[in-house]
């Protein structure tokens, strides 16, 4: 094999090197926006959009359906809307933050209208001690998640962290890839630089062999 074979196999060897590392870094960088992005979609933008709250389920009261670090997203339902079979959040003291997501078990409604709620959780032996009044109610489970509420805490007990850390993914991504596609233009450019004196000296050498030749 002659030097110049060598040193070609050589620099495509650490092109192809380069290329599966540009492929693996784009391949993170691109699956943590998503990741980031679906997270921000699901803990902040749907909950926003629909006047939802994001909840993190604590006990195992609610298993096997929804156990423990679950990410319920909790809308408001008209009282009159709610059904047997809802998994309803109320508040524990009306009022009180506090609050449980259990299933209604069976809805009362007394003489002047106003409904009651009897709720169990799915892995409870027994209902909940006392019925549940309208004003206790914060709304119906609209949709859950596995695992994601864990998540939710973290996001929601300091919110004021998540803005700049999802700004200083989105920039160091930006910055990641601009760096990618400068370093890429500047080879390319340098490639087609000595590609086109390989071709310029290839020609001067192929005028003189000729001139050479006529003259002989």
């Amino acid at each position: 094999m002659t030097r110049s074979t060598g040193r070609t196999a050589a620099r495509v060897e650490r092109t192809g090197w380069r290329a599966v590392l540009h492929a693996v870094v784009l391949g993170l960088s691109t699956g943590l926006l998503l990741v980031v992005a679906g997270l921000a979609v699901v803990l902040i933008v749907i909950p926003k959009a629909t006047d939802s709250t994001p909840l993190t389920v604590l006990t195992q009261s609610m298993e096997p359906t929804l156990p423990p670090g679950t990410l319920l997203v909790i809308r408001p339902t008209a009282v009159d809307d709610i059904r047997v079979g809802d998994v309803v959040t109320y508040q524990i003291v009306s009022g009180q933050p506090a609050v449980i997501s259990h299933r209604v078990v069976s809805v009362s409604s007394s003489s002047n209208g106003e409904r009651t709620f009897v709720l169990k959780g799915d892995n409870n032996a027994e209902a909940d001690p006392r019925p549940v009044t309208a004003a206790q109610v914060r709304g119906v489970v609209w949709y859950s998640i596995p695992e994601v509420g864990v998540v939710n805490q973290l996001v929601n007990g300091s919110r004021s962290w998540l803005v700049p850390t999802i700004a200083g993914v989105l920039l160091a991504y930006g910055a990641v890839m601009i760096t990618i596609g400068t370093v890429n233009a500047a080879r390319r450019r340098r490639a087609r630089a000595r590609a086109g004196r390989r071709h310029g000296r290839r020609a001067r050498l192929g005028g003189r062999d000729g001139r050479s030749a006529a003259g002989a």
